[in-house]
């Protein structure tokens, strides 16, 4: 069952020290807004909202474009996952998707994880007995989206970061048709007995650090135990673009240096839908030397040990160009 169940003013966010692998916590910056009007997409352009999903009240931060008489449709939707042990706000301030999608008319929603977590795996656990409860709430909340704030069903995107990333890839995974792109940094898919196998074809972008301590590019298939929730193995990042990539009857990749990474891109088959459902579209893999488990571009310092954030590349700008245009790369 599905309801609205009322709109808030945000109020700042408060955050604690980091704690545990794949936490990705930077600070957050709190701000706040006046009321919303709730249904109408013409309200504050920051609110929090709950949505009410089997049983359970979920929360997500919702960024509005401003709205205007040439742009006056439906508009693209991003849906923003955050890493383990963090918040929306956290990764509103660490990778300022909010200013970057609103300039290109993007809906954003930061949704909260249950746990500070996501269910980004397929195995039941004692903190998770449903492991697809989070696919379910996703789905919930684009319709819930479409129906209130005029999202274009047509460009519902995901992206996420660490355990939010590989949430953004079980997204596109299971439910291709759903989504016109996906986008993970430092995220991977979950392997072993929490394997996630994509299913159809999507265009996908998977941002790695090439010197990732907590999760490193090779992948983690032996995880080191956690006494508050088990950490999910997984498949090497280059396995996971390249997983995506079968699925959508991709030729042989070609890789290219660039000036900071290097850009690895499979081309879909010419049946797959693109950004706004163009035919084609690619799966890249963009490995950032000198990057560890950060977000490339982020001013935001990180975590100790989480390595060094990259300024060679910009990942909100080249995601969120991503998703316009999914094609071959430039």
């Amino acid at each position: 069952m599905l309801a609205l169940a009322f709109v808030l003013p945000l109020a700042g966010c408060a955050t604690d020290s980091d704690s545990g692998a794949d936490s990705g916590r930077p600070a957050a910056a709190s701000s706040a807004s006046g009321p919303a009007t709730a249904g109408t997409g013409t309200g504050a352009p920051e609110v929090r909202a709950q949505l009410r999903v089997d049983g359970d009240v979920r929360q997500y931060l919702l960024h509005r474009p401003p709205t205007s008489a040439a742009a006056d449709g439906p508009r693209p939707l991003l849906i923003a996952f955050h890493g383990r042990g963090a918040d929306a706000a956290e990764l509103r301030a660490k990778t300022r998707l909010e200013r970057a999608a609103t300039a290109r008319g993007m809906l954003v929603a930061f949704p909260e994880g249950l746990g500070h977590g996501w269910g980004a795996g397929t195995q039941a656990t004692k903190q998770r007995p449903d492991p697809a409860l989070d696919v379910r709430f996703t789905e919930a909340l684009i319709k819930h989206l479409v129906r209130t704030e005029r999202a274009d069903p047509g460009r519902v995107y995901v992206a996420g970061f660490s355990n939010g990333g590989s949430m953004a890839l079980r997204m596109a995974a299971e439910r291709p048709a759903l989504l016109a792109g996906a986008a993970s940094v430092s995220g991977q898919l979950p392997t072993g007995a929490a394997a996630v196998e994509p299913t159809g074809p999507v265009p996908v972008m998977v941002v790695y650090g090439a010197d990732d301590p907590v999760r490193p590019l090779a992948g983690l298939p032996s995880p080191p135990p956690d006494p508050e929730e088990p950490i999910l193995p997984t498949r090497s990042a280059r396995d996971s673009a390249a997983a995506f990539a079968a699925a959508g009857g991709a030729g042989e990749p070609v890789t290219r240096e660039e000036k900071g990474y290097d850009r690895t891109v499979w081309r879909l088959g010419k049946d797959t839908h693109g950004g706004d459902r163009r035919t084609g579209g690619t799966v890249q893999l963009l490995v950032v030397e000198d990057a560890g488990h950060t977000w490339p571009g982020s001013t935001v310092p990180p975590p100790e040990g989480f390595g060094p954030v990259s300024k060679a590349l910009d990942a909100t700008d080249t995601i969120l160009d991503f998703f316009t245009d999914p094609g071959p790369g430039r």
